[in-house]
């Protein structure tokens, strides 16, 4: 297809060849020959009137036109890939579609486990693909290389569209045997007491319920900082050490492990989950169809209706 001259397959081809900064690579992602890819090159430099990349010793190098062209491509194939999924009818029972969901251990626990096993009969075809957070996750919203993200509302970008998916409590979990939940426990138990935390990602971000404990200005002892939410049950089991967890995921690993769960002595605010997206896939059918899955799925779940 043309537009104004210019065939818009080779709008793919440039964003893939500034990206990769190789003809080479750029014809093994795009599936196509070195002779094609070097074809494609040598038509954007025609219509173009600028070399586009420029070979400096063994590497190639974007000009600035191209790389001041590179945000307006990306827009447009953005655009592109909007308006064809708008306009495209979404049938879950048949779609083969594969949504790309960046979410923690958490959410895949208590929200997207429940979901992939109901849409096993409901959408037979639909895969997901689940990614854990790094710190590049907003620029692959932006990319299209994710569909959504779900994380806690102090994690997300103002300037993309986000949602409510539900609104979370925090407890104090603990191996059954942990004398500390059997005879209650003050506040004071709870600072004195040794500590399993959780850090994030490659930044070790800290969670959630952690930054609120920060944030009262009190000091645990912490023994063990583990990688994900679901690692804590192994590190509480025949221990005296406590850790604050989500209530949902607390009731899903006490199915699993020697663990149990109480309201902490202190007020700490709800935590709120919400769905992310890319301003162009507002209109998307398919997603907006995932996106209400997901809230009936966490509204099946929420612990208020158990």
């Amino acid at each position: 297809m043309r537009f104004k001259g210019l065939d818009l397959n080779l709008l793919v081809a440039f964003d893939t060849l500034l990206d990769a900064r190789s003809v080479t690579r750029a014809a093994e992602r795009l599936h196509l020959s070195q002779a094609a890819m070097s074809a494609a090159l040598g038509r954007l430099r025609d219509f173009f009137s600028d070399e586009i990349l420029v070979v400096q010793g063994k590497r190639m190098y974007p000009t600035a036109f191209a790389q001041n062209l590179v945000p307006q491509v990306q827009e447009c194939l953005r655009q592109i890939g909007a308006m064809l999924l708008t306009s495209s009818d979404f049938d879950p029972k048949i779609s083969q579609r594969n949504f790309r969901v960046v979410a923690s251990d958490y959410i895949m626990a208590v929200v997207l486990v429940p979901l992939i096993t109901r849409l096993a009969s409901s959408a037979p075809g639909i895969r997901t693909e689940v990614q854990l957070p790094t710190n590049t996750v907003l620029k692959q919203i932006e990319d299209g290389d994710v569909d959504l993200l779900i994380t806690p509302e102090d994690y997300i970008s103002r300037d993309l569209p986000s949602e409510l998916l539900y609104e979370e409590r925090h407890v104090i979990v603990g191996c059954r045997n942990n004398p500390l939940l059997r005879a209650g426990m003050t506040e004071e138990d709870f600072f004195a007491a040794g500590h399993v935390t959780v850090a994030i990602g490659n930044q070790r971000t800290a969670s959630f319920g952690d930054q609120m404990l920060e944030a009262l200005g009190r000091s645990r002892r912490i023994e063990v900082v583990a990688p994900s939410f679901t690692m804590i049950p192994w590190l509480l089991i025949d221990t005296h050490r406590l850790a604050i967890m989500h209530e949902r995921l607390a009731r899903v690993m006490a199915a699993r492990f020697a663990i149990d769960h109480l309201p902490l002595p202190f007020s700490i605010p709800l935590m709120r989950e919400m769905v992310q997206y890319h301003s162009t896939r507002t209109s998307d059918p398919g997603l907006r169809w995932f996106r209400e899955q997901l809230r009936a799925t966490a509204a099946e779940f929420d612990p208020n209706n158990l």
